[in-house]
């Protein structure tokens, strides 16, 4: 039999099925689905670094759905499909490993830090989507977009209280931001969270690089 997603009804199936859908349009990473004690966490990057001298953030979008109590998973899959069931979804044959995925927000050490209008989150996602626009070239290379949307959606905003402007994106290509709200800023760690009422957005700062500074291990005779 085809593995399923047992899910709390039909619209939490739709629900699961948009998210992927969105992420899907973002990149072709899959989704991460995690559930456990009735509740499914979905997470997708919006942003994640594609070497290891790639300085984009790792921006991660994430919903939490009710399922079924006895539901266990933890599988990153790029499709799912309806079934007979409509509460139910159907997993592929194979599942996905992107390098994102090993890379897990701590689940506790939360503190709050401040708040951000959700207005102007919207605003500083439209900016961003206006100058990939405008810097991306007729016949530019797949690389050299990457480089791009990496230098706007990675760059600090001051409107944002000084975070990656790929925290807007990630919340309007995922269809957090409605109407007016004042967006709960917490940290733990190197990770930020924005707690939308609709989602997540969780942001991590890019790896140090480079040499590091020459200690003394002694006089040579």
């Amino acid at each position: 039999m085809q593995p399923r997603l047992v899910l709390a009804d039909s619209d939490t199936a739709s629900d699961v099925l948009t998210f992927l859908g969105r992420a899907n349009q973002i990149a072709d990473d899959g989704v991460r689905l995690q559930a456990s004690r009735g509740v499914l966490a979905l997470t997708a990057a919006a942003l994640a670094p594609q070497g290891l001298f790639d300085q984009t953030p790792t921006i991660l979008a994430m919903r939490v759905v009710h399922a079924d109590p006895e539901l266990e998973c933890d599988i990153v899959v790029d499709e799912l499909a309806r079934d007979d069931d409509e509460r139910m979804l159907q997993l592929p044959d194979t599942a996905r490993s992107p390098a994102w995925a090993g890379i897990a927000p701590p689940r506790t050490g939360w503190a709050r830090s401040g708040e951000l209008d959700a207005a102007t989150v919207a605003q500083r996602a439209q900016w961003g989507i206006s100058a990939v626009a405008r810097g991306a070239t007729p016949g530019a290379g797949e690389e050299a977009v990457r480089a791009l949307r990496a230098a706007i959606w990675g760059e600090p905003d001051e409107d944002l209280g000084g975070l990656p402007r790929g925290i807007a994106f990630a919340a309007h290509a995922f269809g957090f931001i409605s109407g007016e709200e004042q967006v709960p800023v917490t940290v733990s760690g190197r990770w930020t969270r924005l707690a939308f009422r609709r989602g997540h957005v969780l942001s991590r700062g890019p790896v140090a690089s480079g040499l590091t500074a020459v200690r003394s291990t002694g006089s040579v005779p």
